[in-house]
């Protein structure tokens, strides 16, 4: 007898899932299914997790193909399960392709190539649905996206968009979606929301054209470069009940959001200093250097370092200037953007060509916060007093590239759970969209 298992949340019972299971089934004589918990699915960045274990398991139970179901829980299982159960074969989707090579020392492994065309099957109560996601851009940024989003319950990536259909195909090829397209009108019939991330100068041009369509948009920062774009945008998605995210990926992390609950707690006193520091060294041949309209450092890098100091002090800020160091083609390779509020004040620095410590500094009247870089993926932070002995360090966990965080807070507002959209308002978009539009009068 050839025995076959297989492992998954099977959050969402969809089409995929049963073509997986049936497939599996096929492999050998008898399938075992092993069922993700909630807890094992946060702990390996599995986010957004709908329906509960019992329903999860039910849902595999009523498709036939399981001839027994288990459950997994903890790291290292499957080596475990396999030579408990004396595994023939190991299978899972070609999404995860490669991942699982490690098991070949113990059965065979086998990638089935996922259902491309995915549409719910199993219906909850609340009429969640799977949603249809797609993606404007195909650079780097847009290739890490695909990675982590499925890691996030509830969506499934269907298609992409770039006017230059030959980038979309090949994109699409490599991430094995649905469609790909040129024609912007094909491409809102594919999908309910989409992700952004073309260039900065094209944001604001795609973004209105979706929520004008009625589909949820998740942009890439910069959202938008001015102040009154992010109005506008703001108020369309307001206007049509849409959800808008500016897609700064710091601001939906565990860490940093336990970091601005701590800073703003009052146990380091009253705030009077921000000081955010980002840089890294660019090659003078990519984009963001070669870029004179909207490339450069502050454009790239300043969103992350506006960010603390516009949660923690907020937006209304009473002076801003700037100081910049330009390459031969006019560039900002190096910045400092310097904001003054009633009591306190800040400094965001970026840079590209000039590389300096990149630490998080927030100072108050009792003590102060350091968080050393990589700040930004926000892992570690320590609250420190002038009586050392009573400082304290706290470690988060941050999963992978980070995008799974703001996805799965996307996906959950758009579930209707009003409060993960707490993390970064359109209020405090619009703030960072008009410091953007400042710096880039203030460079011409």
């Amino acid at each position: 007898m050839k025995k076959v298992v297989t492992y998954g949340s099977f959050d969402l019972f969809h089409e995929g899932h049963y073509n997986l299971l049936k497939r599996a089934k096929e492999l050998g004589d008898r399938l075992i299914v092993g069922v993700t918990t909630e807890q094992y699915d946060e702990s390996r960045g599995k986010l957004n997790i709908v329906d509960s274990l019992m329903d999860r398991i039910e849902h595999v139970r009523q498709t036939g193909f399981a001839d027994e179901i288990i459950i997994e829980d903890h790291k290292g299982q499957k080596v475990e399960d396999i030579l408990k159960y004396q595994i023939d074969i190991f299978t899972v989707g070609s999404d995860w392709s490669g991942a699982f090579d490690y098991l070949r020392d113990y059965c065979e492994v086998v990638y089935l190539d996922r259902t491309k065309d995915i549409s719910s099957t199993v219906l909850r109560a609340q009429n969640y649905k799977i949603i249809r996601m797609g993606v404007i851009g195909t650079g780097r940024i847009a290739r890490r996206f695909i990675p982590e989003a499925k890691y996030v319950s509830g969506i499934n990536v269907e298609s992409v968009f770039h006017p230059k259909a030959e980038k979309a195909k090949a994109y699409c090829q490599t991430f094995e979606l649905k469609s790909y397209t040129a024609d912007l009108e094909m491409f809102w019939q594919d999908v309910d929301a989409v992700y952004i991330a073309s260039p900065h100068p094209t944001h604001f041009f795609y973004a209105k054209a979706a929520l004008e369509k009625g589909k949820h948009v998740l942009c890439e920062k910069p959202m938008v470069l001015k102040e009154e774009e992010a109005k506008i945008l703001g108020d369309l998605a307001t206007a049509n009940q849409c959800i808008l995210f500016e897609a700064i990926k710091t601001a939906y992390c565990p860490g940093f959001a336990q970091l601005i609950s701590m800073a703003r707690s009052g146990v380091i006193g009253g705030i009077r200093d921000v000081e955010a520091t980002f840089t890294k060294l660019e090659s003078p041949l990519n984009r963001e250097l070669t870029d004179t309209e909207t490339g450069g450092s502050f454009t790239e890098l300043g969103s992350y370092t506006l960010l603390p100091i516009i949660k923690i002090l907020g937006t209304n800020y009473r002076e801003l200037r700037f100081e910049t160091i330009r390459s031969e083609n006019g560039i900002d390779i190096y910045s400092k953007a310097y904001l003054q509020y009633p009591s306190s004040f800040a400094t965001a620095k970026v840079g590209l060509g000039v590389k300096s410590e990149g630490q998080l500094i927030i100072s108050g009247t009792k003590g102060w916060i350091v968080v050393d870089a990589p700040w930004w993926k926000t892992q570690s932070f320590e609250v420190k007093f002038e009586d050392s002995s009573q400082n304290e360090k706290y470690f988060v966990k941050y999963l992978g590239d980070g995008l799974r965080y703001e996805l799965s807070d996307f996906v959950a507002l758009m579930n209707g759970h009003e409060r993960k959209g707490l993390k970064l308002t359109i209020e405090e978009s619009t703030a960072l969209a008009a410091i953007m539009e400042n710096f880039l009068s203030d460079r011409e």
